[in-house]
């Protein structure tokens, strides 16, 4: 993802459509890098969020105010000095760069107009807040850039502002052919970075979208691209400027697994086969892309203790259970041995006395077999030695093969929690699953938050015929949905042979044969909460919820069934309706 010169472009765009001759009622320095000016334009009040936090620095607008400090810093005081009250002339965006600029006109101490610029600086670590005159002499700014930080650009109260021109990146929205295919041809390495190093604004993710368009590898060295495919890269290229100097955006976010990964100004076939969200604005895009970003961020540091613990637990069940299957191997040896001690009981007159093996007829394969002696002891008590080792791996056999059941229920238990613990979409839900691990003892009973209160529930769909699916977020809500939500003639829905949700479809009250299309959606919703979820197509178990089966002592959400039918899903689930 990257806020990029065309995402810059586009909000430039939408604020003057917005903002344009808006006067600015209240400045607030919330955040030590961080502005929100409050704009009001007719009837309409806007709040402008200027963040210069070098991690994530953005601009939008919003609706949310935020508790600004007691004593406002001096870079707010002095807007509120000269910019109070300033009305917005123009917002302009300088050759394709990171940067927005407002015009804004205010009345000095002795009553005269005059303009000031702010400047936002959207460039990463270097981002900046910078208030200048009308012919750009520095009035101050957010973060001081003194001789010693830069070399570059000293931004300091009255030195002269510029855009530091740290490469020969050409506009790509005034670019030529003639100047496009040199400056392409004069790059090294491969094709979509010439493309994104060349000119401003361009982001890698757009230089492989051109690419892609183009039907020209994005990895293709510069020194293997003939002319024609470059004069044929360019008109792709071309259309696309020409779509962004019209302001023609259709904003578009990207899912991954129901994750945000991607957004854009315009649709972007290189992620045509990902679930995406097109919204009216750019600026909604950028409040709803990095409200859930955020949003599963947080759930990831927070899920963080319980991966350690279910991760720790799997990796030593999957030790557990390699070895014992070694041992499994090595109890085939059992029948050898019985063997070993029938012959030499039934041939112990032909065995010499300290003889180091003795070879015969092997009477239930007529094969000739050889077996190993110990020298110092008589046939039978070889014999004896090898029934013995006989009996030993028979009793191994028998408690290896509970053992290794009991564990590979723990691995697949375990798997399942896992899987959980990726679908968690709240606090909640990890509350939740956190509250299994107690109760299977995987988690130590006094470190149980006894302030914690489950309020995860079952999530709940309507089918597109109006029928209430129910689906289990871990596996005691798996045991809820299927046998206290349920009824006998409701069908069940789970992906095959992994860890996944118990998915339950409740018949109405007429009984009538459900349409394919339920079928169809309650599958895709199994397939999604399911650890296939990233997959094209899933494999679906289904049937009759009086066919399921809880095994006495099983962990929590494990039922067998022996009737079912089959159906391969598409987890795609964006057209149904979750009930908040």
């Amino acid at each position: 993802m990257a806020f990029d010169g065309i995402t810059v472009h586009s909000l430039v765009h939408e604020f003057n459509e917005n903002l344009i001759d808006g006067r600015i009622t209240k400045i607030a320095q919330p955040e030590k890098d961080e502005l929100l000016l409050t704009i009001k334009n007719e009837k309409e009040t806007y709040r402008l969020v200027i963040s210069v936090n070098p991690s994530l620095p953005l601009i939008y607008l919003t609706d949310v105010n935020k508790q600004s400090p007691i004593n406002a810093p001096m870079f707010c005081m002095l807007l509120r000095k000269h910019i109070n009250n300033g009305r917005i002339l123009k917002i302009e965006q300088p050759d394709m760069e990171r940067v927005v600029v407002f015009y804004i006109e205010h009345r000095n101490e002795l009553g005269d107009l005059c303009v000031k610029k702010l400047i936002v600086e959207l460039m990463g670590k270097h981002s900046n807040i910078i208030f200048t005159t009308d012919d750009d002499i520095i009035v101050d700014s957010i973060k001081h850039v003194t001789p010693v930080m830069s070399s570059v650009r000293i931004v300091m109260p009255n030195q002269q502002y510029f855009i530091p021109k740290t490469s020969d990146k050409l506009n790509p929205l005034t670019v030529s052919k003639d100047e496009f295919i040199k400056k392409i041809k004069s790059s090294k390495g491969i094709l979509y970075k010439a493309i994104y190093s060349s000119f401003t604004g361009i982001s890698p993710v757009i230089s492989q979208e051109i690419c892609n368009l183009s039907g020209i590898d994005s990895n293709m060295p510069i020194s293997e691209i003939s002319d024609d495919f470059l004069i044929h890269l360019y008109n792709i290229y071309s259309n696309m400027m020409e779509d962004i100097k019209s302001n023609k955006f259709d904003p578009v976010i990207y899912y991954k697994n129901s994750e945000p990964v991607e957004f854009n100004s315009f649709g972007l076939s290189i992620y045509e086969d990902s679930i995406n969200m097109k919204l009216s604005t750019i600026n909604e895009v950028i409040l709803k892309f990095y409200a859930e970003k955020d949003k599963y961020s947080r759930i990831r540091q927070k899920s963080a203790t319980l991966r350690h613990i279910v991760d720790t637990n799997l990796n030593k069940d999957r030790k557990k259970y390699d070895l014992q299957l070694r041992q499994l191997k090595d109890t085939e040896k059992a029948d050898k041995f019985k063997v070993y001690g029938e012959l030499l009981t039934s041939y112990s007159f032909n065995v010499e006395d300290g003889a180091k093996s003795f070879t015969t007829t092997n009477f239930y394969t007529g094969d000739e077999i050889t077996i190993p002696l110990d020298e110092h002891k008589s046939a039978i008590e070889n014999a004896n030695k090898y029934f013995d080792k006989y009996n030993k791996l028979k009793r191994t056999k028998a408690a290896l093969d509970e053992i290794i059941k009991e564990t590979k229920e723990s691995i697949d238990y375990l798997e399942n929690i896992s899987t959980y613990i990726d679908l968690a979409t709240s606090e909640d839900d990890l509350t939740a699953i956190r509250e299994e691990l107690i109760t299977s003892r995987y988690i130590n009973k006094h470190v149980k938050d006894k302030r914690a209160k489950i309020k995860s529930k079952p999530l709940h769909y309507i089918s597109s015929d109006g029928y209430d699916i129910y689906v289990g977020k871990n596996n005691l809500q798996n045991e809820e949905v299927t046998f206290k939500i349920a009824n006998t003639n409701d069908w069940w829905f789970h992906a095959k042979n992994m860890p996944g949700s118990h998915v339950i479809v409740k018949l109405k009250n007429d009984n009538k044969e459900m349409p394919d299309r339920v079928f169809e959606e309650a599958g895709a919703i199994a397939a999604f909460y399911s650890k296939a979820k990233g997959q094209s197509s899933v494999e679906i178990d289904y049937t009759k919820r009086k066919h399921l089966k809880k095994v006495a002592a099983s962990k929590p959400g494990f039922v067998i069934y022996h009737t079912n039918y089959s159906l391969v899903a598409n987890p795609d689930i964006s057209n149904l309706t979750l009930v908040e």
